[in-house]
């Protein structure tokens, strides 16, 4: 068993001799020993109680980062607070130290609507930012039940989801920039402007970290378009589980409802006590549903739903017909937890989330615990997303009550990991779930967190106690595969997760460098740069091939997700879906790619501006580590936060971490339909402005692609800035497709350009998808050209096409990924030009922002010393402790990543 690990000793012992110290740093307005005001913070919405030694309100990052500074040297420990609405305990200053409260940076610093982002402090409060954004016309998503006094800071410790996450993902959807003070007062900024910057994505581990590993100060989010028009309806069904099975079938058929809560009949009297808002107190359970979307589908797609959810049990079907009557449903709703408090001096609010068809089996399972252990309980729950939350009123001064209830807490954590869910979905695991981490994830798995924790956190001053048991059970490693003779020069391709990691073992232990590839087409593998010096020894690399790592070993249409291996062909997975009208949102330029090269290279396709990228896309994974650890990350269901999300630093890794063994995606249904309209437009610089001029129209735009006409028949056109084509395609609902078409089509009539219907052109423009001209384009490229991606910030395409010099405007090919704001490109010729070319297209990149990276080295390159991925990320020091870390030889894939 590992011990974990602790504040060290001068933390409780100094840190209340220490505070004078502290109230000389910074004005007395901001500290507080006050005891009679720390009381207020001695407790979050939870259980859990803990005594803070004093209370900090930072008003800058340069506050935060001298406080930690100071906390580093004194040993105190911190505790990053939001508005208190945890229920988990994760606020609690269980330790002691000093609580750091964000009240006083509560502002929206930037607001870029035509970009669709938005910069602010984590003290803001989730529904004001929310109500302000839509003043423009635009959603903030993530809304969790308590976003009426919830912070974003909050939001982000916890990765919050709420009642639209079943359609719109949850927070770690949305942050795309974080800066964050790590213990040592280093200011760090995570995340970039440009999508799919060279890095891991340190990002993507902090969202969901408890305020474990950093504070941090301020958000970068994306928005999207507020939906056009939204219906909401209430149904009755006559007992809980009745209303899980439809909930159920309605996922089954494909559709994809803005939300599906429910609310048993208990929790539905207590609302209406309390704010009569008029739920269906007689029936056994209710259930929300509301759908979104242009005015002319919105009907249509309620009455598909309805007609599922009567065939299934539902009555009383009620649809607000007002705005007015919607809010009035939704306050009720939202209202569960004040409800409840009139009537119990307490009440406990488990969090846990399992696969949606489970619903019904795991509903009857808590009512017979909670009956078990004589305790009332009512449900109120996002149903859509499988989060299930049973509260049980109790009296806390009642010792063997309050045990009963813990005891139960207990069943029903142990139920859903029954049901390979999660023991929490939204709330985190804090001091409350911390105990149950063990029965979630083995030692491998928490040892690689307790990695991470000790790399950012060595001395555990933030947030103390919080997520890791207090004994972490030992981690297995593969015993050491010792290759010899044959074995030593050929592709070792391994059939299992435990046969990769007592290879990678065996190899770590010989200090021979592994070369990792998906299939055997060169043009699928990250090449390394030979001029890279890695820690491993001097022999030729081994290569290992994931191609027995292959097949659907779980298909879930009606939980939507799909678990396959690494080595599975993309077109094979397709193929496969297909017969369930499903999809995974992945396109690949090649036939060949496997599922783990696309997760390996974080390769999105034009089509993330509204399915998401890679990482959106990916719930689980099984990676096998260099030391010969086999990590089990995640699981399949929407909302997991139990721990840190390790998931998505394998993601764009280009297998410098570990070797992907198998990868659980969500699942899509396959679009009502599909149309793409185009636009001819006379240059680069005109088209990039015309989809700019159209962003503020897309909400069912699946992609919007910019290539010269005659890079539609696989070449790319010399004369690059002459006649050039604008595609937008639409996916959705027809009367969906039809509204936004309009709309688009009089935006771009504003400026001049005409939109028409890709099947309205000539034959040399007869590619109808604007992801499939992306995909021909990189495709087509010649086997010896060195393959280049270009990463801007939002809206900055057009500046840095303004900034290329002529000749590579027009002498190199170009394709635009407008919709996100990429652009790619071909170098060919001899190495000293293309060395130029690159270095002159960086400069221009770099300059405002962005990045260029080189995506493909082919094999005719291989002897030149290019430079693949620019200027190193500020977190590369971080980035390479990680690696020693999981791969302390440096034997996987050296010289394939800027982490080399």
């Amino acid at each position: 068993m590992t011990q974990t690990p602790t504040v060290r000793s001068a933390a409780k012992a100094g840190a209340s001799q220490s505070l004078p110290g502290l109230t000389q740093l910074f004005s007395a307005h901001q500290v507080t020993v006050d005891p009679v005001e720390l009381i207020t913070y001695e407790i979050d919405a939870g259980m859990d109680r803990g005594h803070p030694t004093g209370v900090f309100y930072p008003e800058s990052t340069a506050d935060v980062s001298r406080l930690l500074e100071w906390a580093t040297a004194t040993g105190t420990p911190l505790i990053a607070r939001g508005a208190g609405t945890g229920l988990a305990g994760g606020a609690v200053a269980e330790q002691g130290g000093i609580m750091v409260t964000f009240a006083r940076m509560n502002q929206v610093t930037a607001l870029d609507v035509a970009a669709r982002t938005a910069t602010v402090q984590v003290g803001m409060v989730n529904l004001a930012f929310d109500a302000l954004v839509k003043e423009h016309g635009l959603y903030y998503p993530p809304d969790p039940s308590s976003g009426r006094s919830a912070v974003i800071g909050g939001n982000i410790g916890a990765n919050a989801g709420g009642p639209h996450c079943f359609k719109y993902g949850v927070t770690t959807n949305y942050v795309t920039g974080l800066e964050a003070v790590l213990a040592n007062g280093r200011v760090v900024q995570l995340g970039h402007a440009a999508a799919d910057a060279p890095g891991y994505d340190l990002l993507g581990v902090l969202v969901g970290s408890e305020g474990t590993l950093g504070i941090a100060t301020h958000a970068t989010v994306r928005l999207v378009r507020n939906a056009p028009g939204v219906k909401t309806m209430m149904v009755a069904f006559a007992t809980d589980e009745q209303a899980g099975e439809a909930v159920s079938a309605v996922i089954a058929a494909g559709l994809v409802p803005a939300t599906l809560e429910m609310m048993d009949q208990r929790i539905m009297r207590m609302i209406e006590a309390y704010a009569p808002v008029g739920l269906p107190v007689n029936a056994g359970a209710g259930l929300i549903v509301e759908v979104d979307g242009y005015p002319g589908s919105l009907d249509e797609q309620m009455e598909e739903v309805a007609d599922i959810l009567t065939a299934h049990g539902g009555y009383d079907l009620r649809l607000a017909q007002s705005e007015a009557e919607r809010a009035q449903i939704w306050y009720g709703r939202k209202s569960a937890a004040g409800a409840v408090s009139r009537l119990a001096p307490a009440f406990y609010l488990v969090d846990v989330t399992v696969p949606r068809s489970t619903l019904a089996p795991v509903l009857a399972g808590v009512n017979q615990i909670c009956d078990r252990y004589a305790l009332a309980v009512g449900h109120v729950f996002h149903a859509g997303d499988g989060n299930l939350h049973p509260i049980i009123p109790f009296d806390p001064r009642d010792a063997d009550h309050k045990a009963r209830v813990l005891h139960a807490c207990h069943d029903i954590v142990a139920l859903a990991l029954e049901y390979n869910g999660s023991i929490t979905g939204e709330h985190g695991v804090g001091i409350e779930k911390r105990a149950y981490m063990p029965m979630m994830y083995g030692g491998a798995e928490l040892s690689a967190m307790l990695d991470v924790k000790r790399l950012l956190d060595p001395d555990s001053l933030l947030n103390p106690g919080k997520i890791f048991p207090a004994h972490v059970p030992d981690a297995d490693y593969a015993a050491p595969v010792e290759l010899a003779g044959d074995a030593a020069h050929s592709v070792l391709t391994p059939a299992t997760a435990e046969e990769a990691a007592a290879l990678l073992a065996g190899l770590t232990a010989a200090r021979r460098a592994v070369r990792i590839r998906g299939a055997a087409a060169a043009t699928l593998t990250p090449t390394p740069n030979p001029t890279a010096k890695p820690t491993a020894g001097p022999a030729a690399p081994v290569w290992l091939s994931t191609e027995k790592l292959a097949g659907v070993s779980a298909l879930a249409p009606a939980d939507l997700y799909v678990t396959v291996g690494a080595g599975t062909r993309l077109e094979a997975l397709q193929a496969e879906l297909t017969v369930h009208k499903m999809t995974v949102p992945f396109v690949a330029p090649w036939p060949d790619i496997t599922v783990g090269g696309i997760l390996a290279r974080n390769l999105n396709a034009p089509n993330r501006l509204r399915a998401g990228s890679v990482r959106d896309n990916v719930m689980a994974m099984t990676v096998a580590l260099a030391d010969g650890r086999v990590l089990r990350l995640g699981r399949p269901v929407v909302k997991n936060v139990a721990g840190y999300d390790l998931v998505k630093l394998f993601i764009g890794a280009h297998g410098s971490l570990g070797v992907i063994i198998d990868v659980t995606l969500k699942l899509v249904p396959q679009a009502r339909a599909r149309r793409t309209f185009v636009v001819d437009v006379p240059s680069v610089a005109q088209g990039l402005a015309w989809a700019a001029q159209s962003a503020a129209q897309w909400f069912v735009t699946t992609a919007v692609v910019l290539t010269a006409n005659s890079a539609a028949d696989g070449a790319a056109d010399s004369a690059a800035d002459t006649a050039y084509r604008l595609r937008f395609t639409l996916e959705g609902l027809a009367a969906d497709i039809e509204a936004e078409v309009a709309e688009l089509a009089a935006a771009l009539a504003q400026t001049g350009a005409t939109l028409s219907p890709a099947d309205s052109q000539s034959s040399t423009s007869e590619i109808a998808d604007a992801t499939e001209a992306w995909r021909i384009f990189l495709a087509g490229a010649d086997g010896d050209a060195i393959r280049v991606r270009v990463g801007m910030p939002s809206m900055q395409l057009g500046a840095f096409w303004d900034d290329l010099p002529a000749p590579l405007r027009t002498g190199l090919p170009w394709c635009f990924d407008a919709g996100n704001h990429l652009a790619y490109t071909m170098l060919t010729g001899d190495a000293a030009t293309c060395a130029q070319q690159l270095a002159r297209v960086r400069e221009s990149a770099e300059w405002l922002g962005g990045y260029a990276a080189v995506t493909d080295l082919p094999a005719s390159q291989n002897d030149t010393d290019l430079d693949r991925w620019g200027a190193p990320p500020a977190t590369l020091d971080i980035m390479r402790g990680l690696k020693a870390c999981w791969d302390p030889q440096g034997i996987l894939n050296p010289g394939a990543y800027v982490v080399d």
